[in-house]
C-alpha cells in the first residue's frame, strides 16, 4: 500500500499572547476563519470570506460529579498546527482523500482540551479528555447561533418508534421553511442545511461518533435563529410499545465512558455553491482511521433484490416465493447481468438466525451462487444480530454467505452505537459485508469499510405507500431525490434502492405495494446510479421487469458503485443536480430534476484530454405524459464542450463516456 506523507508543523497563523482570550485559525485557503473566545465559557465563531457562518456559540460537557468542562475555563496552553495528508478510500466515490486543515488545540485546566479545525470546506471542533478511570457525561452543550433567520432544510424526526422520543428510522423528508418556523421542542436529525444567502450553504452535522450517542437538533426558542444539540439518554430498560421494542426507562446521563478519550466532532460543512456539497469529504476526514489491515476481501457491487417488487417474477415454471427455485432465478439474473450479489430479505429464517425456513435450501442457493461468481447477502433484524451474531456470523461465513443487511436499529444512543461497532468488527473478522438499516451514516464506515451502506434515507420503498390527495401524491419524492444528495449524502452512502422499471408522472402515480411504481421518469431512476453514493447498490425491481427492459438494464449494470473521482457539475438544493464520476478512465454522468421541467447546459470541462464517445439515455419527447418514455442515443464530446439537455418533469439524463 502506498505510504502517505503527513506534514505537520507547528506555526502561528495570526499570533496570540499568553494572556489572550481570543484564538484564531484560518483554513489553508485563508477563507474560512475560526475564532475561539475563552472567558466565562468557551465559544467559537466561524466565518467564510468575511461572511458570518455562526456567531459566537458556546460549548461544554456536563459531568455527573457537577463538573462542567467549558465553564470558567483556564487555558494552560494553545498549540496550532498545519496538516496536509492523504489517505486511500477503498469504498467511496474517490479513491483517495486529501485531508488538509489548520488546527488549534486549547489545553485546559481540568484535564481536558478542545480541538478546532479550519478546512477550506468547513470547520469542526471536539472535546478531548484525559481523566483517570471512567467518566459519566450527563449532557453536552452544543450550540449553533446564526445571525439571521435563514431559510433551512429541516429533516424532522416525524415518526417515533412506539412513541419513544429518540427511537427513529432516521428517514425524513425536508421541510423548507425559515429557521424561526421550526416547531418548538421538535427534533431534527443531521445534516441540517441552512441557506446563508450569497450562494453559500452550511450543513450542520456531526462526525466520528463512537461510544457516544448521536446528535439531534432543536430550535432555540429564545431567539428562534439558533440550533441546540440534544442527545438520547442511556437506555436502562426495554419494553414493548405497539410493535416496537423500545427503551421504557432511561438514565439521567447520555454516556458512561472512558475518562481518556476523544469525543465526536461538531461540524459545519460550508459550500460556496450548492453543488460543492457533493465533493465535501469532512465526514470521512473526521471519522476514526481504518482499523482493518487487509481490505482486499471487501467487494463493493450491485445486487438483485426481491422485497420491493413483492417477489413478482413471470414466465417461469415455479411458484415464486421464499423458496429455493426463486432465489436460483435471482442468482441467474445477477450472473447474466454482471451483478455481484443477490439479497435475500426477511423470511428466510424461522425464529432464530440459526434456523432456516423449512423448504428453503440456503446452502444449495449459496453454492449455486458461488458457482456463478455471485455472492449471497442475508437480511436480519438488529435484535437478532445483537443476540446471535457471535454464532451466526462465523456459521454463515463458513457456509459462503458474503454479508448481512441488518435492519431496524432505529436508535443511535450510546448503547446502540456500541452494538453497531461490535457487529462491524465481528463481521470484519469473518469477512462479511454489512448494510445497516434504520440508521444514518455516522462515521463507522471509515474504521470498518466492510460497512458498505446505510439506510437513513427516504428511499424508493416509500413509493409503495405514498397517498394521493386531489390527484397528486402527498409526498414530493422527486424533490427529495434532488435534496438528499446535498444533505443526507454528506455523511455517507445511502441505500435508496433505486431502479424501478414502472414509472409514473404525478397524475398517474398510485400506491401499490404488490406492483409498485416510482415517481418521475425512467431516466430519473437510471441517473440515480451515477448520482447516489452506494458501494452496495440495489436493483430494486423484479428481474422479470429488467429482462423486459434489457436496454436500460444493460446500462445500469455498467455503472460502478465506487469511483476514483467525483465532480459536482451543477445543481441547486431541492431543484436539480448534475454529477460526474470517474472510474478507470470511464466517466459516468447523471442529472435529475424535481417536478419542474428544465433545460440544462452540462459543461464537460471535467473530462481529460481526448475525444469521448457518450452512451446517452435521456427523457423521451413524451416523458411528461408517459414517464417510461426515453431516448437512447450517442454523441462525441471533448473537454470544454457544453451540451444542452432537456429534463422532463421528474426527469433525468445519464451517460457513460469512454475515450
Amino acid at each position: 500500500m502506498k505510504r502517505w506523507l503527513t506534514l505537520v508543523a507547528s506555526f502561528s497563523l495570526l499570533g496570540w499572547a499568553a494572556d489572550a482570550k481570543d484564538y484564531r485559525i484560518l483554513s489553508p485557503d485563508g477563507r474560512t476563519e475560526v475564532v475561539v473566545s475563552v472567558d466565562r465559557d468557551i465559544r467559537w465563531k466561524v466565518s467564510r470570506d468575511g461572511q458570518t457562518v455562526i456567531l459566537p456559540s458556546e460549548m461544554a460537557l456536563v459531568l455527573d460529579d457537577g463538573t462542567v468542562l467549558g465553564v470558567s475555563p483556564r487555558v494552560k496552553s494553545a498549540k496550532t498546527a498545519s496538516v496536509d495528508k492523504a489517505f486511500p478510500t477503498p469504498v467511496y466515490h474517490k479513491s483517495e482523500i486529501r485531508d488538509c486543515y489548520n488546527q488549534l488545540v486549547l489545553k485546559m485546566a481540568g484535564d481536558f482540551s478542545v480541538e478546532y479545525r479550519a478546512y477550506d470546506t468547513g470547520a469542526a471542533y471536539r472535546f478531548i479528555t484525559s481523566r483517570k478511570g471512567g467518566m459519566t457525561v450527563k449532557d453536552e452543550c452544543v450550540n449553533f447561533r446564526f445571525d439571521k433567520d435563514y431559510a433551512a432544510f429541516i429533516p424532522y424526526v416525524n415518526d417515533n418508534r412506539g412513541g419513544e422520543r429518540y427511537c427513529y428510522s432516521f428517514e425524513s423528508y425536508y421541510t423548507e421553511v425559515p429557521m424561526s418556523r421550526m416547531v418548538d421542542d421538535s427534533l431534527s436529525i443531521v445534516p441540517y442545511i441552512v441557506d446563508l444567502g450569497s450562494g453559500k450553504k452550511v450543513a450542520v452535522m456531526e462526525a466520528g461518533a463512537e461510544d457516544y450517542p448521536g446528535m439531534f437538533l432543536k430550535i432555540n426558542t429564545a431567539d428562534r435563529q439558533s440550533l441546540a444539540g440534544e442527545f438520547a439518554p442511556y437506555p436502562l430498560e426495554y419494553g414493548l410499545r405497539g410493535r416496537y421494542t423500545v427503551p421504557v426507562r432511561r438514565a439521567d446521563y447520555i454516556a458512561r465512558t472512558e475518562g481518556t478519550r476523544t469525543f465526536p466532532w461538531r461540524v459545519l460543512a460550508v459550500a460556496d455553491r450548492d453543488i460543492d456539497l457533493l465533493e465535501n469529504d469532512l465526514a470521512q476526514c473526521l471519522a476514526p482511521e481504518c482499523r482493518l489491515e487487509d481490505v482486499s476481501w471487501i467487494k463493493p457491487g450491485k445486487t438483485s433484490w426481491e422485497w420491493w417488487s413483492g417477489i413478482h417474477v413471470t414466465g417461469v415454471d415455479f411458484r415464486a416465493g421464499i423458496n429455493t427455485e426463486t432465489y436460483r432465478y435471482f442468482v441467474d439474473f445477477s450472473a447474466d447481468n454482471g451483478l455481484e450479489y443477490i439479497l435475500i430479505d426477511a423470511g428466510w429464517s424461522a425464529g432464530s438466525l440459526m434456523n432456516v425456513r423449512p423448504g428453503l435450501d440456503l446452502k444449495a442457493i449459496v453454492d449455486y451462487a458461488a458457482s456463478k461468481n455471485v455472492g449471497v447477502v442475508l437480511w436480519c433484524h438488529a435484535s437478532s444480530a445483537e443476540a446471535e451474531a457471535a454464532q451466526a456470523f462465523p456459521h454463515y461465513a463458513q457456509m459462503g454467505v458474503k454479508g448481512f443487511k441488518v435492519d431496524f436499529f432505529d436508535a443511535d444512543d450510546q448503547r446502540m452505537n456500541g452494538v453497531m461497532y461490535k457487529l462491524a468488527a465481528l463481521a470484519a473478522e469473518n469477512h462479511l459485508i454489512l448494510d445497516l438499516h434504520g440508521m444514518k451514516a455516522f462515521g463507522i464506515q471509515r474504521p470498518y469499510p466492510n460497512v458498505l451502506n446505510f439506510e437513513g434515507v427516504k428511499g424508493l420503498e416509500n413509493c409503495q405507500w405514498t397517498a394521493v390527495v386531489n390527484g397528486r401524491p402527498v409526498d414530493d419524492i422527486p424533490r427529495y431525490d434532488v435534496t438528499a444528495p446535498y444533505a443526507r449524502m454528506l455523511i455517507g452512502p445511502m441505500d435508496y434502492t433505486p431502479g424501478a422499471m414502472d414509472n409514473a408522472i404525478a397524475r398517474s402515480y398510485h400506491a401499490d405495494s404488490s406492483s409498485p411504481m416510482s415517481m418521475g421518469t425512467r431516466v430519473h431512476q437510471m441517473a440515480m446510479y451515477s448520482i447516489f453514493d452506494a458501494p452496495y447498490q440495489m436493483l430494486a425491481d423484479s428481474p422479470s421487469k429488467y429482462k423486459r427492459e434489457q436496454e436500460c438494464t444493460d446500462f445500469i449494470a455498467k455503472v460502478p458503485t465506487v469511483f476514483d473521482r467525483t465532480v459536482g457539475v451543477d445543481g441547486k438544493v431541492g431543484e436539480y443536480i448534475v454529477v460526474a464520476r470517474e472510474k478507470d478512465g470511464v466517466w459516468y454522468v447523471g442529472a435529475m430534476t424535481d417536478w419542474t421541467p428544465r433545460d440544462l447546459e452540462i459543461d464537460f470541462s471535467f473530462l481529460d484530454e481526448g475525444t469521448y464517445q457518450a452512451d446517452v439515455f435521456a427523457d423521451g419527447i413524451n416523458a411528461d405524459r408517459a414517464a417510461e418514455d426515453y431516448r437512447h442515443s450517442s454523441l462525441q464530446v471533448v473537454s470544454g464542450d457544453k451540451v444542452r439537455v432537456h429534463l422532463a418533469p421528474g426527469g433525468g439524463w445519464t451517460a457513460i463516456l469512454r475515450k
